[in-house]
């Protein structure tokens, strides 16, 4: 039998389930990021800030968290999705493309004119997914003060900025 999956604006209860998922997404990523970033995980005081705003949501498996997308505002209307997150024993079903049309959905209604992200320019399945999803890659000259400031708290977490992207789509 198919598992049923629901994407839904995260609970207080699911917050407790975040740092598994983000663990177990990070191990895809070996080998792409040094071991430091691999075994981070959001404290619990971001995910209860976020929840309490309404900038996370997860998608249920049998009402428990199995993925999330985490939003931070950079800007009154600039959406940025600060991660997102699908446990690899739930990958390749969508699921990713659920959060992310979700947030861009939200971000629409919010009257943000655009969802921004960074991520590994040479990871296959990375830069791609989103450039399917509409995003395109913003030049380092054109990056406003915020969105340099990720960058730099990025770089000063050990991944190497010549490997990363930032990117943006419309909110619409």
């Amino acid at each position: 039998m198919d598992t049923a999956y629901t994407v839904a604006k995260a609970r207080p209860r699911d917050l407790r389930h975040i740092a598994g998922i983000e663990l177990a997404a990070a191990q895809m990523l070996a080998g792409h990021a040094p071991p430091a970033v691999l075994n981070e995980t959001t404290s619990e005081h971001q995910l209860r800030e976020a929840q309490s705003q309404g900038y996370l949501w997860v998608v249920l498996a049998d009402d428990v968290p199995v993925g999330f997308a985490h939003v931070v505002l950079l800007a009154p209307r600039n959406a940025h999705l600060e991660e997102i997150d699908v446990h690899p024993s739930h990958a390749r079903r969508g699921l990713g493309t659920r959060l992310v049309r979700t947030v861009i959905d939200w971000a629409r209604d919010a009257g943000c004119s655009m969802v921004t992200l960074t991520t590994f320019r040479d990871v296959p399945w990375n830069l791609p997914f989103y450039r399917k999803l509409g995003f395109e890659e913003i030049p380092p000259h054109a990056l406003s003060a915020a969105l340099r400031a990720v960058v730099e708290d990025e770089t000063r977490r050990g991944l190497d900025p010549s490997r990363r992207v930032v990117m943006r789509r419309a909110a619409t």
